[in-house]
């Protein structure tokens, strides 16, 4: 089984910035795409940014410009840098992983973290 485990999340005002970390552990063979999804209330899951082991990367077009995500394949980590948040990116953010364990290594299952709030004021 793989674990994933979300950090960074918080309150903050307009404009300011946030920097969401998420490690994963476990029995780990590979890691191929890592993602931030987030969820407002109300609404629907919707993918922010995702990047591949090499990393590559893609970002949902009301976050491009604004937010960045990174990933350190040596310690299977990734995060998201947040900059000039706007009221609207509050929600619940969600780390995923697209992994295959040391059992299993040619099987991959997506994984989920349990998510950590993201609040901006206006």
């Amino acid at each position: 089984q793989v674990q994933l485990v979300e950090s960074g999340g918080g309150l903050v005002q307009a404009g300011e910035s946030l920097r969401l970390s998420c490690e994963a552990s476990g029995s780990i063979f590979r890691i191929n795409v890592m993602a931030w999804y987030r969820q407002a209330p109300g609404k629907q899951r919707e993918l922010v940014a995702s990047i591949t082991r090499t990393h590559d990367t893609n970002y949902v077009a009301t976050v491009r410009g604004r937010f960045t995500i990174s990933r350190d394949n040596a310690k299977n980590t990734v995060h998201l840098q947040m900059n000039s948040l706007k009221p609207e990116d509050t929600g619940a953010y969600y780390c995923s992983a697209e992994a295959a364990t040391v059992r299993s290594p040619s099987l991959y299952v997506n994984y989920w973290g349990q998510g950590t709030q993201v609040t901006v004021s206006s």
